[in-house]
């Protein structure tokens, strides 16, 4: 397994899109800007994909039914735009996730690309006080890990974070760097998530990346305003910072967040760190 991975965390502005056109343009250039920095693997936020409702025509902002079932015909699309991207850099990317229709709702979705192609996904789990009283979603119901050249990841979209048998579960199926593609709105929101990020990286002793939306786009209620800067977090322990904060964006600013990861040091403070979390996990049930 290659020790260094240079990974780009995106801070995803949405803009009013004049067409599906425009959003590849925008894609296109985001991409082009993490590659340009050295970035192997991209990440991209939560309902980054929500940008595309600006270019369906006239919907309410709180239409949110109408919106989503008018992007279901782009979905195709959208994931050819990422397969393109990924093959045409030789990248893995984590997408902007896409509410995605299932028989019992609509499924929080973040694809995940590789230079061949789609390779799977992740839903969320767990949904928002906002995402149920919807009457549109629906959680997820499966984990899986992911891996971008001999590097074992997860993802935990937004919320999901929040919950530490979530995050525990793709680390004992040997995830060292956990992905939290995020949308928030406010800096309650914003904070709870980060808050989360830092906790499942001391439990778990491996790095841990936030990616939020900023800005606002009013044609969507979903996403209407975004308070976040991205992240990269670990365990405050041997090898790594005091805090545990790697690196922080800029709040609101639209920009990559890129750094190099080096997976060596997981291994390393998971077996000879000041305290073992990791290893000491199931010691809790004493306590049950």
């Amino acid at each position: 397994m290659p020790p260094l991975l240079r990974l780009g965390a995106a801070q995803y502005a949405f803009s009013p899109l004049a067409d599906t056109k425009a959003f590849e343009h925008k894609l296109s250039s985001w991409v082009n800007q993490g590659v340009s920095q050295g970035a192997r693997l991209l990440l991209f936020p939560e309902y980054a994909a929500l940008d595309l409702v600006s270019t369906l025509g006239e919907f309410a902002a709180d239409d949110l039914a109408g919106q989503f079932q008018a992007l279901q015909p782009l979905l195709p699309w959208y994931l050819e735009c990422f397969a393109q991207q990924a093959a045409q850099h030789d990248i893995t990317i984590v997408a902007g996730s896409f509410p995605v229709q299932e028989a019992d709702g609509y499924r929080n979705r973040a694809f995940v690309f590789s230079q061949n192609g789609l390779i799977g996904f992740q839903d969320k789990l767990l949904l928002t006080r906002f995402e149920r009283e919807t009457g549109l979603m629906a959680p997820g119901t499966a984990q899986k890990p992911f891996d971008h050249a001999g590097i074992p990841f997860g993802i935990c979209i937004c919320y999901d974070a929040e919950f530490p048998l979530v995050t525990r579960a793709l680390a004992n199926a040997g995830a060292q760097l956990i992905l939290v593609p995020s949308c928030t709105d406010a800096a309650t929101g914003y904070h709870r998530v980060r808050i989360a990020c830092q906790a499942r990286a001391l439990e778990n002793q491996c790095y841990v990346v936030q990616s939020p939306t900023v800005g606002n786009a009013p044609w969507c209620d979903a996403i209407d305003t975004n308070y976040g800067y991205a992240g990269v977090f670990t365990p405050p322990d041997i090898g790594f910072p005091a805090d545990g904060v790697i690196a922080e964006g800029q709040l609101y600013a639209e920009q990559w967040l890129i750094t190099e990861l080096d997976l060596d040091k997981v291994a390393r403070v998971r077996s000879e760190g000041q305290v073992q979390n990791y290893l000491d996990w199931d010691r809790q049930k004493d306590f049950e």
